[in-house]
Order: structure tokens, then sequence, then C-alpha cells
């Protein structure tokens, strides 16, 4: 490609980048005015509580994902015993099941007034009662519940890659099935969980819906309240950049942990390496089964019990209008995410260099924003602009003056667009990466060129990737939360926010239709990723 040629994509990228660390720029510019009333009070009241309450969770749901994770793709990946073919797939499920839902499915069961604490009662007198489920315990089992997948898929991929040859020799050297777990295994896994790890302790840092469920305080809940209670835009912004730090180090620290990679010759293998018998196959059934029922199956069939007793009344207009604005939202955003990671993933692979390997690498760090940073990040951006540029050009053409960025469809897109970015880039840059450089040169010396060299030879090829990354956007946006609840315009409610507002008033029965519907939507990506895994050997 000729150096004018590449020059072109400069713009389009630095644009894209620039949308990305808008939110960034604007967190930094809020601290230059501080209202030290609010700040005092929250130190006084709540800040406290807030980084104990954070750091609590961050260290149980840490601990947990990692316990779980490991145990369940070392017993798949390298063990036979009774289920393991199914449940190899099955133990993926819980990808599908928002946090927020399994919130309130685990808050409305084990509740002092749910169904099976009044079954005990009627069987084993009044006098009974089970821990609390509203407690911190039960906030971190929910979310160790939900993000215990990104660590287990890793794990045993990991594990899978590590080869037959690697573990026989270690048996060689007189190691037990345990000794080579930890001395061979398990370090050289250690790479892939860490990366696991981070994304479950970033998904548990912006988690909003599930810690609003149980009511415990962190910094998103904190996000939301200042906003909504003190009406502080100003203070939310600074809280949230006071998260966005925390997430920041979370991912610093985990690429520090993780080394470089190790290459390996080793072959995959074809088939499990330790086959239980007796008490320990039946132990590694039970321990897979009981985390699948208790982390998928449980909680879909009481959304379903729940649905009927209530929820199939709720199947009106009303709904009807929560769906098409959930779907128009999605389909909106996804189009438009995959529209610009097609364009970076071109820019990266035609125009070779640090310059736009920089560039692309900013535009895709939108994905570590939790979505209530992004919100009031974004909010307040367009509220400045609202306030210095919107209303009084608006006022000088006669117009009514009013705002038109703040509270709209554009702010809310555009926040999904950060959010998501690096979610479809995935996909469409490995899909790129397989188009071989002969085929467009080919096409080119035939005479194919501009769209139609894209619309007939690189279109074709990237559709599945395409696809794909459509469906994630898609499907994320969906149950995307914070972001939505923060910043959708009057009267677009989605199934997200319509779960919030029925939770908060503790209507888990009319909460299950909508939740039953983003769990079989969430499916879809679930059952594309369980695909793909079953044609690696295991």
């Amino acid at each position: 490609m000729s150096h004018s040629a590449q020059r072109r994509w400069y713009p389009i990228v630095f644009s894209i980048a620039a949308l990305v660390l808008l939110p960034l720029s604007v967190l930094v510019l809020s601290w230059h005015s501080v209202d030290g009333e609010i700040w005092r009070h929250l130190w006084d009241t709540q800040m406290p509580r807030l980084l104990g309450n954070t750091l609590t969770l961050l260290l149980g749901v840490g601990t947990g994902v990692t316990l779980l994770g490991v145990s369940l793709a070392w017993l798949t990946s390298l063990c036979e015993f009774p289920g393991r073919r199914w449940l190899d797939w099955a133990l993926m499920l819980p990808f599908a099941i928002p946090a927020y839902v399994l919130a309130f499915v685990f808050v409305g069961l084990l509740d002092f007034s749910g169904p099976l604490q009044s079954l005990l009662r009627e069987w084993f007198g009044s006098g009974l009662r089970l821990p609390r489920v509203r407690s911190t315990g039960g906030v971190i089992l929910v979310l160790v519940l939900v993000f215990y997948p990104y660590v287990y898929l890793l794990a045993r991929s990991a594990f899978l890659a590590q080869g037959k040859g690697l573990m026989e020799a270690a048996r060689a050297l007189g190691l037990s099935p345990w000794q080579a777990f930890w001395r061979v295994a398990l370090p050289m896994a250690r790479p892939a969980i860490g990366a696991g790890l981070a994304l479950a302790m970033m998904e548990t840092l912006a988690d909003f819906g599930a810690v609003s469920v149980f009511n415990y305080d962190t910094f998103t809940t904190a996000i939301y309240k200042t906003w909504y209670g003190f009406y502080s835009l100003s203070s939310a912004t600074q809280l949230a950049s006071l998260l966005l730090l925390a997430v920041m180090l979370v991912v610093y620290g985990e690429r520090r942990a993780r080394g470089m990679p190790r290459p390996s010759s080793e072959r995959p293998r074809g088939r499990a390496l330790y086959r239980l018998h007796g008490f320990k196959a039946t132990a590694a059934s039970a321990w897979c089964i009981l985390v699948f029922l208790c982390a998928f199956v449980i909680p879909v069939l009481q959304l379903l019990a729940w649905f009927w007793q209530r929820g199939r009344f709720d199947l009106d207009e009303r709904y009807a209008a929560l769906i098409l604005h959930t779907l128009w939202l999605g389909g909106c955003a996804a189009l438009l995410t995959v529209a610009c990671a097609m364009l970076l993933a071109f820019a990266r692979r035609l125009v070779p260099g640090r310059t736009m390997g920089t560039a692309v690498g900013l535009a895709n760090l939108g994905y570590a924003l939790p979505g209530s940073v992004l919100a009031v990040s974004i909010m307040l951006a367009f509220s400045y602009l609202d306030r210095e540029l919107v209303i009084p050009l608006s006022s000088w053409l006669g117009g009514a003056g009013k705002p038109l960025l703040l509270g709209s469809l554009t702010a809310l897109l555009l926040a999904y667009l950060v959010r998501f970015l690096a979610v479809a880039f995935g996909p469409l840059e490995s899909s790129l990466a397989r188009v071989r450089p002969s085929l467009p040169e080919a096409a080119r010396s035939l005479g194919v060129g501009g769209s139609q060299l894209f619309r007939r030879i690189y279109l074709p090829l990237l559709l599945p990737g395409t696809l794909s990354a459509v469906l994630l956007v898609f499907v994320d946006v969906l149950k995307e939360m914070p972001a939505t609840l923060l910043m959708r315009p009057f009267g677009w409610d989605t199934l997200a926010v319509r779960i919030f507002e029925m939770t908060s008033e503790g209507e888990w029965a009319r909460a299950a239709l909508p939740a039953l519907t983003l769990v079989l939507v969430g499916l879809l990506p679930v059952i594309g990723l369980i695909r793909r895994s079953a044609r690696q050997p295991g």
C-alpha cells in the first residue's frame, strides 16, 4: 500500500482512540474542583466502609474463583470420571447468567421468607434458621459462581496444552498426580490462571446489580448514590476515577505477575491422564455436578417457577416495548461497535508500525472501564458541551435553549462503543489474520480494488468473525446494567433496568420474565464458545 494511502488510516484510528480516551481525560479533569462538604460527609459516613467492603469482596471472590476454576479445570481436563464428557462443557453455561440475575435468585430462594427456609420450618419447626443470605459471604458466593468460568476456561485450555509427555516425565521422576499438579502443571498454567483471575476481579470491581440486590455498598453503588442522592456529578466522577485506578492496578498486577509466556513444543493431549475409581471418581462427579447445579440448573428452574407463578402475567404491551428498546439498543450498538472495530483491525493490518499499534491499543482500553465509570465521565463531558456550546448556540439560533446531549441515546451508544470495542476487535482481528496477503494482492493484479476488494474478497472471509463480534457485543449490551441505568433517556427502560426496578422492590417473581429472556439470549455466545472448545482435544 502506498504511503499516501496508509496516511488516510491515521485520522480514523486517532478519532476512535480519542473517543475512548475521552472518559479518561474527563476523570482526570474532574479533580480541578472538589466539593469539600460532600467528600467530608463521604469520608465520615461511608468511605472506610466502602474501602473495606470492596477489598473484602476482591479478596473473597479472587480466592473463590481461583479454587473453583482451577479445581474444575484440573478434573475435567486431566481426569476421567463419570459424567466428565458433558460436565466439561456444562460448566461453561454459567457464563450466560448475569451476576444480578443470580443474585436476586439466591436472595429470593434463600431469604428468611423464601421457599427453602419456609419449607424447612414446616418440616423441622419454626425455630430453624439458615445463615443470612444478605451477607458478605452471600454476595461473595454469588459472584464466585458467576465469574469462576473465566478461570475455568483459561486454566482448562492451559492444562490441555501442556501435553502428555510433560506429565509422563513427572510421573517417571516419581511424582504422584498431586505432586505433578503442584510442581509442574500449576506453575506452567499460572499465566492463564492469572489472566482469568484478573478478568474476574475487574468484573467484581465493576459489578453494580448484584451488590445492589444484597444491599452491599461498594464503589459502584456509591457512584450511583452520589449522583442521584447528592446530585453531584463531579463528586460521582471523582469516585469513578478511584474505581478506575483500582481496575488499572489489577490489570498492571496481572501483567507483572504473568511473566513471559513459555513456548511449548508439546502436542495437546487427546485423552485424560488419570482414570479415577471408587470414592475419588464419585467425589469428582459430585463436586462438578454440585457447582453446575448451584450456578446454572437451580437458578434457571427457580426463574421458570417464578415466571409461571407471576411473570407470565407481565407479557403485555409494556413488556413488548421493553423488548423493542433492548433489541434496538443492542442492534445499533453492535453495528456501530463492529464497524469501528473493523476499521481498527484493517488499520492494524495495512499500516504496520509502533504508532498505529499504540493507537489501536489505546482504542481497545475501554473494556477495562466499568459501566458506571463510563456513564459518569461521558455525562460530565456532555453536560459541559451542552452548557458551553449547545445551549448558547441553540439560543442564538432562536431555539429552546435546552440541553441535547445529556440524557440522549447518543451518549448511551457512545458508552457502549467505548466499553465493548475490544470485545468486537478480538474476533475480527483473528479472522483478518487468517486471510493470506496473497489473496488481496492477486485480486488487485486482476483490477479489483477499493470497495470491490472489500466486498468480494474480505467480506466473505471475515463473515464468521464478524457475526461472532456482532453477537458478543449484542449480548453484552443487553446485559449491561450500570451504564444503561444511569444514562438511558426518559422512558427508555430495558430488560436490565426492569430487573433492577423489580428487585429493588423485592418483586422477585416479576423480575423472572426479563431475567429468563436475558439468560436465553446469553446462551447463544456460550453455545458458540462450547462448540469452539469442543474442537480442541480433550
